[in-house]
């Protein structure tokens, strides 16, 4: 039963529960000068002249108080060679956050990410560089910082937060491959735009096929050159680059979860849609009957360690997804849903459910209109006596018709065969594919138990598959 508190006051609570208090505020800014202090003694050592400054939200102060994230970004001379430019500053990195957890991430180029006293770290290299000379993709990155911070103000900070909070809890906060989301800096583009965060959502729930934010206008009364410019479904143009859309890592389905969850916050707002409920995982028992009860048949491919950092690897896994539905797809299997999932170390996992496993051995095949008098000759050339046709061929509404055998009826054979050399040849990646090759499991509905009761994440993942539907849907 959800609480009944007006929108203000569901507001008023979320804005007291994320906006950290001095105490937090200080602890934090304490450590990122800490940090700062200790990449410009590591980029001394190797010899670099590195500004350091502190970027993203905690610069800003529009970061959410139970998720502080800090930013250091190291600006280094242009005259560093892009093929030694990752790895110099990664090593530099790595120094400054000796004795703590790191992870290479990748984005343009690497950069490294840190646990340091419960605080995510981030250590990115860019180049210094005058606006609009960029180099590598971050070098923006303090641009946008210095345009942000100025239009600003507490009340403008926390309707930031409060947009962030509900992006995160309906699952579209993070412009990473893996979210393919809003990041922090559009949140903040889009807030200053609206002016507050109940007018970002009224604007939203109102969106189209397409929408276009010039916040300095620099498309002006040339409102048209924008969509020849950009073909993102939404464009933010950066304040600090024309020429970039500051929204373009927001994939459609990102965009399409966002416009209904703002109606429905709006007609229906409750708390859970910036803190969803936790999912609670299905027992075994009724893991399989909620399988059995669906009629359909789930498959999952599942493969060990994809050896690449997580930004690499999510890019991996869409696209071997999108082949593999094109592939099964091609093969007559009618997908009802499919999903991806990892937990980024050695267990990736794609999922196909299909309304059934074994397709009738007879297809139907269409040949060419009777009026196209040489593709019809080749069509009876093939079909005529072959092994493969089991009736016809014959003419049906002007058109040659045959049946024919089907090569393959079950998908897990299919699939089997297909994904035998890694699959390389029905387009999976290349990373994905040596994955494949060595570590290939098909398994088919309540199969699955073993891995789904080993791994919790995993299970709550199916059981939301199995659900399919919001976390914040009452």
């Amino acid at each position: 039963m959800f609480m009944t508190l007006t929108l203000e006051e569901i507001c008023a609570k979320i804005l007291k529960k994320t906006t950290p208090n001095r105490k937090e505020k200080r602890r934090v800014l304490e450590l990122a000068e800490k940090l700062k202090e200790k990449v410009r003694m590591a980029a001394e050592e190797v010899r670099i002249k590195a500004e350091v400054r502190v970027e993203g939200s905690v610069a800003k102060d529009t970061w959410l108080r139970e998720e502080p994230d800090i930013d250091i970004f190291m600006r280094v001379p242009t005259t560093i060679p892009r093929d030694a430019f990752g790895k110099v500053c990664l090593e530099i990195a790595r120094k400054a956050t000796e004795g703590h957890e790191q992870i290479e991430r990748f984005a343009e180029h690497p950069y490294l990410e840190s646990l340091i006293d419960t605080t995510r770290v981030n250590i990115v290299p860019c180049y210094k560089v005058k606006q609009g000379e960029w180099i590598s993709a971050t070098d923006r990155t303090p641009f946008h910082t210095d345009y942000v911070k100025p239009l600003l103000n507490d009340r403008l900070r926390g309707q930031v937060r409060l947009l962030k909070r509900f992006m995160k809890g309906i699952g579209v906060y993070g412009a990473e491959i893996r979210v393919g989301g809003f990041s922090g800096y559009l949140c903040e583009l889009i807030t200053l735009h609206y002016g507050s965060f109940v007018d970002v959502l009224k604007s939203i729930a109102n969106w189209k096929e397409s929408r276009v934010i010039d916040y300095e206008g620099y498309y002006k009364g040339r409102e048209r050159e924008v969509r020849k410019i950009f073909e993102e479904p939404l464009v933010v143009v950066d304040p600090v680059d024309k020429g970039r859309n500051a929204a373009a890592a927001v994939r459609k389905q990102r965009l399409d979860e966002l416009v209904v969850a703002s109606r429905a916050f709006l007609t229906n707002p409750h708390l859970e849609f910036f803190y969803p409920r936790e999912t609670v995982a299905y027992d075994t028992k009724k893991l399989v009957n909620t399988i059995k009860t669906r009629g359909s048949t789930i498959v999952f491919i599942k493969i060990g360690e994809v050896k690449t950092v997580p930004d690499i690897l999510w890019g991996q896994l869409y696209k071997s997804q999108r082949s593999l539905r094109k592939m099964l797809q091609q093969h007559d299997f009618n997908i009802i849903r499919d999903r991806v999932w990892s937990d980024e170390k050695d267990f990736n996992i794609f999922i196909f459910e299909v309304e059934q496993r074994f397709l009738p051995l007879i297809k139907r095949h269409l040949g060419p209109p009777i009026d196209k008098r040489e593709e019809c000759d080749k069509f009876l050339r093939k079909h005529v006596g072959a092994m493969s046709t089991l009736s016809g061929p014959r003419v049906e509404a002007d058109r040659w018709v045959v049946e024919t055998k089907r090569r393959q009826t079950d998908i897990v054979k299919l699939l089997a065969e297909k994904l035998k050399d890694g699959g390389r040849r029905v387009g999976v990646a290349d990373l994905v594919s040596q994955a494949v090759a060595n570590t290939l499991d098909i398994l088919t509905n309540e199969e699955v138990i073993k891995g789904y009761s080993s791994n919790p994440e995993f299970a709550k993942v199916l059981t939301e598959f199995l659900e399919g539907k919001p976390r914040w849907f009452s």
